[in-house]
């Protein structure tokens, strides 16, 4: 089924966005808005409502008028007459949306983008507007679940349009390792050198959530559920680990060992993010190839490592002097085609997976890369306050595998101990 871009149902009778408080009375309400791909704005009657709109975005985004912010408040004026808009733009990145909107949520942006893990703050100042049930239908229809509950709040209800995600995934040498072979980790290690950050938490996760460990419960939002990180099935990952780490064929990567070896072409696989595409196809240039985590062969099963994976996404302030405005600009962001604009013009990789089948984006191994994790091998990094205890423990019981403190004999006494550290 062919779905539409999210700004093609952002009508005001859609917009619950609780702004029937905060809605002017005196604000008209526009009919059926068109998308940004809509060739002919409908016509309409009413003056146009003079706005202004405050927009934060990264510099990137907004460094000169051709970049992918003002191309899009352009589209979005044109697609929307029944607004006079009063752009006024600044340079905020996700990573420091919450911090700043926080100062003073009444005076903050109308529109800014932010990282996910900052949604709690964010609710809890009343910075953050829900999504209209329209553009809620739309994001659950074109992102995957863990997308979806990254920017849930605990009313269910939704908080931004995702835009892209932030997770890892594998990159490998194609003259090593064939589209097959990374499918499962134990037939790449028979093959050559695999460079894995074993002593990094946010990597270590991955192996235990894939065979049914738990942080939070079932989808990462129940901070009562605590951490689940005991029990047969986190110790016979444990086991699994314990023997990893003396394959020769397996190389921690600290210290930058993964990304030179692969340079070098003495290591063929290396987990990493989108950040290091760069490094990563220059070194291998035509060898260049990247695929979701893969499995691993446990006591005779293939399990999935799972990624933590987060999101990106416009949001709008509800305490905006121009909120209908504000709610639209931020749908429109996150929209289909201003993802691949994102895309195009900056090699954002959409969170839209109806974007997969776009021609760049199909061309490109790490956009599919990155999206196929997000899709089947990822889980949500948990954003709740107790996840403040997950970090150290793992850190240190990654070590204590690489120094072989850990053993097979001891597998289950280690692995129950470093659950019951990250108890708090």
């Amino acid at each position: 089924m062919k779905i539409r871009p999210i700004m093609l149902t952002v009508a005001a009778a859609g917009l619950s966005l609780a702004l029937a408080a905060c809605t002017p009375a005196a604000t008209p309400t526009p009919s059926d808005p068109p998308t940004n791909s809509e060739s002919a704005p409908p016509a309409t009657s009413a003056a146009p409502t003079a706005v202004t709109l405050t927009v934060w975005a990264p510099q990137e985004d907004q460094a000169d008028a051709n970049s992918w912010l003002p191309k899009q408040q352009a589209a979005f004026a044109a697609a929307h007459p029944e607004f006079t808009i009063t752009w006024k733009n600044a340079v905020v990145s996700e990573g420091d949306a919450a911090n700043t909107v926080q100062q003073d949520p009444a005076a903050a942006a109308d529109v800014y983008l932010f990282a996910n893990d900052q949604l709690g703050r964010l609710i809890q100042s009343n910075a953050i507007g829900t999504l209209s049930p329209d553009v809620e239908a739309q994001v659950k229809a074109a992102n995957s679940d863990v997308m979806i509950t990254s920017l849930t709040g605990p009313s269910g209800r939704l908080y931004g349009v995702p835009y892209t995600a932030n997770t890892w995934f594998m990159y490998y040498n194609t003259d090593i390792f064939t589209a097959d072979d990374v499918k499962n980790l134990d037939t790449m290690l028979a093959k050559g050198k695999v460079a894995f950050p074993l002593d990094t938490a946010w990597y270590i996760a991955s192996w235990y959530l894939g065979n049914g460990a738990t942080l939070f419960g079932a989808d990462g939002t129940d901070e009562a559920a605590g951490i689940n990180f005991a029990g047969d099935n986190a110790t016979a990952v444990t086991k699994y680990l314990v023997e990893l780490v003396k394959n020769k064929n397996f190389v921690n990567d600290a210290n930058n060992a993964g990304l030179a070896g692969l340079q070098d072409g003495s290591i063929g696989a290396y987990f990493s993010g989108s950040w290091h595409v760069g490094d990563v196809s220059g070194a291998l240039g035509d060898k260049y190839g990247a695929a979701q985590p893969p499995t691993f062969t446990l006591d005779g099963k293939e399990v999935q490592m799972l990624a933590f994976a987060g999101s990106k996404a416009a949001a709008f302030n509800p305490n905006s002097a121009a909120p209908q405005a504000a709610s639209m600009f931020a749908a429109f962001l996150g929209s289909t085609q201003a993802q691949q604009d994102h895309f195009d013009m900056r090699g954002i990789i959409p969170s839209d997976s109806t974007l997969a089948t776009n021609a760049a984006v199909a061309a490109s191994p790490v956009a599919i890369a990155q999206m196929d994790t997000v899709n089947n091998a990822s889980a949500l990094q948990p954003t709740v306050a107790a996840m403040g205890n997950f970090w150290d423990p793992s850190q240190t019981f990654g070590r204590a595998l690489l120094a072989g403190d850990v053993t097979a004999a001891n597998a289950a006494e280690k692995t129950e101990q470093w659950n019951s550290s990250m108890a708090g």
